[in-house]
């Protein structure tokens, strides 16, 4: 698996596509999409990127996490 990437060494991660079949690998800095061989397929193209940052403001927008407090247990060894 290429978890790393040979051109700048940063991390890869897996994203599934429904039109290649299969599991690219994205690096976020060279912007690039490699299969399990570590040979680039191609390029993340500007429609991606702006359906990637969408879903990812839309996740901001509707995700209510409640805040807990972290408090030790007492007793516990």
């Amino acid at each position: 698996m290429p978890l790393f990437c040979k051109q700048c060494n940063e991390r890869r991660y897996p994203q599934y596509s429904e039109l290649d079949k299969g599991t690219l690998w994205l690096c976020n800095k060279c912007q690039n999409y490699t299969d399990s061989e570590d040979v680039i397929i191609r390029e993340q193209t500007e429609q991606e990127r702006a359906d990637i940052q969408a879903k990812s403001e839309e996740f901001e927008r509707t995700s209510n996490f409640p805040a807990e407090k972290l408090s030790r247990r007492k007793g516990v060894n």
